[in-house]
């Protein structure tokens, strides 16, 4: 039983250490070693900058968009809009011809989005481009924001942040992806004061156009491959949260779901396409940073919470009477949490709202769905061609 209980104790905290532990001691880092001085001009000149924005059926949102980006402020010279909307049959490109500002480019064959960007980026001749979505709001400063970050030569791509819009009556999704996000925020934070950030997000991120390299037609996650690639190429991600995002919550958990096996599946491939940059020698601090904060939670802990929950049931039933008080302890908040996401379930079902309740949900549907992911991953079932989730509002 000795065994089984060295077993526990290291599995155990290793999950603490993926879902708190490390950001713990990034924070310890941040106070003790300061951040890096950010390189701020007041003199310097704008860049000039193309807005990249990929669409599949977006017609609902071209309108939206478009307000959205004559809000921005950058200078109207300096910021060109870009749009590919490659496979839309719903008049999305037809719609966007009614702005002579922008430029639009569509072909009728859908290839996915990594295909779009692929083909799009040679329509591209400003030095920085900026890509976000079609049904995402930009803050009105986002531009000028990402655009001094560039300022440090060494900064190869710049990522936004993602920010949930609350719904009035949350529900589970909304609950839980909105918590989700402004942890993520502050790790990414809080990583990027250190060294690098650790991927960015389709929503709004960055990149000098010159490092741009077209990237593989079946690639999952195209944002964090294109952002990493460019740390393997020495250059930092830099993040902003001045630079936002803004979009609906998943309308359920289910649709959210959708959206988790996909990027799970996604986050499989990429660690395999990017696995050097587990090279402490070559990468640094890096290769810690790509450990803890994706590698560990796509690869480790969703496969190992189940065994925590087999061993500690099985060190209380069958250990010593005299020492097993602690592990009773444990085993009964294990209990207690899947009990909340059984709560979370029926909740969610009956439309009822209980905020408290919907976290441990989320935080297992977000595990759940790597096993769904690994397996697509695996059979080679997940299609480039993703089905957008259904968003509240």
């Amino acid at each position: 039983m000795i065994t089984a209980e060295v077993i526990f104790w290291i599995l155990i905290v290793s999950v603490f250490y993926v879902y708190a532990g490390y950001g713990i001691i990034l924070y310890i880092l941040k106070k003790s070693l300061g951040c890096r001085k950010s390189i701020n001009d007041e003199h310097a000149d704008w860049p000039e900058v193309t807005l990249f924005i990929t669409a599949y059926n977006e017609r609902d949102f071209v309108e939206m968009k478009m307000e959205n980006c004559k809000k921005l402020d950058y200078p109207d010279a300096k910021l060109k809009i870009l749009w590919i909307t490659d496979g839309s049959d719903d008049g999305t490109d037809v719609l966007l011809r009614d702005y002579p500002e922008i430029e639009v480019y569509h072909q009728p064959e859908r290839r996915g989005k990594i295909a779009a960007m692929n083909r799009g980026m040679q329509f591209v001749k400003t030095d920085i481009v900026v890509f976000c979505d079609a049904n995402t709001l930009l803050n009105q400063e986002s531009i000028k924001v990402i655009a001094e970050k560039f300022r440090d030569p060494k900064v190869g791509c710049v990522a936004g942040e993602k920010r949930i819009i609350s719904e009035s009556k949350e529900n589970a999704a909304s609950s839980g992806e909105g918590i989700y996000w402004k942890y993520e925020s502050k790790l990414k934070q809080w990583d990027a004061c250190l060294n690098s950030a650790v991927g960015a997000a389709g929503e709004l991120f960055a990149i000098r156009t010159e490092l741009f390299r077209e990237v593989e037609p079946d690639t999952l996650l195209d944002d964090f491959v294109i952002s990493l690639r460019i740390v393997a190429m020495g250059y930092r991600i830099e993040y902003s949260p001045y630079a936002y995002a803004s979009e609906s919550s998943s309308v359920s958990v289910k649709e959210e779901l959708k959206r988790k096996i996909r990027i799970s599946a996604g986050g499989i491939q990429s660690v395999f396409r990017l696995k050097k940059l587990l090279n402490p020698f070559k990468y640094g601090v890096f290769a810690w940073q790509f450990l803890s904060h994706k590698v560990l939670r796509w690869l480790w802990v969703p496969f190992i919470l189940p065994v925590v929950f087999i061993l500690n049931t099985a060190i209380v039933i069958w250990g010593d009477v005299s020492y097993t008080g602690l592990y009773a302890v444990l085993l009964i908040l294990q209990v207690i949490f899947y009990l909340f996401v059984v709560a979370g379930w029926l909740l969610e079902n009956r439309k009822i709202r209980f905020k408290i309740i919907f976290a441990p949900y989320y935080i297992f549907i977000m595990n759940y769905a790597v096993y769904h992911g690994l397996i697509r991953y695996i059979k080679g079932k997940q299609t480039v061609n993703w089905e957008r989730a259904r968003r509240a509002g």
